[in-house]
């Protein structure tokens, strides 16, 4: 009854994902507490998304945020999924049919240049596996009606994955101190989000620790030349259509994602 059950999850989150229409909750579907269910439901269509032809090409951190984690009753992050079709330039205007309900939030993004390939990590392999960082900004997507989602919805949600859009400047991590990095994120020039490095579970590199470890351990491990999203830096923002958001972040520069207002 459990498999049916996470084979329905997976069925509702790839249907509302195809018609761009949300889906009710699913959490109710699969045993209260059970992560591992909803992952495997996120596995599910993983694979039913590679088979269409989409292309992995890293992977999101979502739940950095203490305060988050409380509110859905974990003591840990979630991970999601990067597809190729994710991928949006900076400053390339998204179109209304590409989202179904939007919200933008600032992140450090880093791209490797060796796999993390083994569950027994440490910070310095994190540190020798990465070419650079990007300043980064995620859109973020729910295929569940309003947000109103719990734990295993956004698990089962590839951890409520849109879209995601890098800055055009790398730097190398040699003199950034990412945990102490400001950030600030304008709508229009007006500004809607602040926050900092130290948001990310301490530090965007010890997030990407987490995921790296996790994504080894669960046979999905990381390789040189994925995409790291690493977390939030300060809280979510709602999506008004016409706008654009610009996100400054100290030591990394700047990027932006904008929206149509059709």
């Amino acid at each position: 009854m459990t498999d049916q059950a996470v084979q329905q999850v997976a069925d509702k989150i790839f249907e509302a994902h195809h018609l761009g229409k949300p889906c009710a909750p699913v959490r109710d579907l699969l045993p209260e507490g059970a992560l591992d269910k909803a992952y495997a439901a996120q596995e599910i269509n993983t694979q039913r998304w590679l088979a269409e032809g989409r292309r992995l090409v890293g992977r999101k951190i979502g739940l950095t945020s203490l305060a988050v984690q409380k509110q859905l009753g974990v003591d840990q992050p979630d991970y999601g999924m990067l597809f190729d079709d994710m991928a949006i330039p900076d400053g390339w205007e998204i179109g209304r049919k590409q989202l179904i309900q939007p919200k933008v939030e600032a992140e450090v993004a880093f791209v490797l240049e060796r796999d993390l390939d083994h569950e027994r990590l440490t910070i310095a392999d994190v540190l020798r596996a990465v070419a650079f960082a990007l300043p980064a900004i995620e859109v973020v997507d729910s295929r569940i009606a309003d947000w109103k989602i719990g734990i295993l919805d956004t698990i089962a949600d590839n951890a409520s994955s849109g879209l995601y859009v890098l800055g055009a400047s790398p730097r190398k991590l040699e003199g950034l101190e990412l945990r102490l990095c400001g950030m600030v994120m304008d709508e229009g020039g007006d500004e809607v989000s602040v926050g900092a490095g130290a948001a990310c579970l301490g530090d965007p590199l010890s997030a990407t620790l987490w995921l790296a470890k996790t994504m080894a351990r669960v046979g999905r491990p990381l390789k040189g030349g994925d995409t790291v999203m690493s977390g939030a830096l300060g809280p979510m923002v709602t999506v008004k259509r016409g706008e654009v958001y610009e996100a400054r972040i100290s030591g990394l520069g700047s990027v932006r994602a904008a929206f149509a207002k059709e």
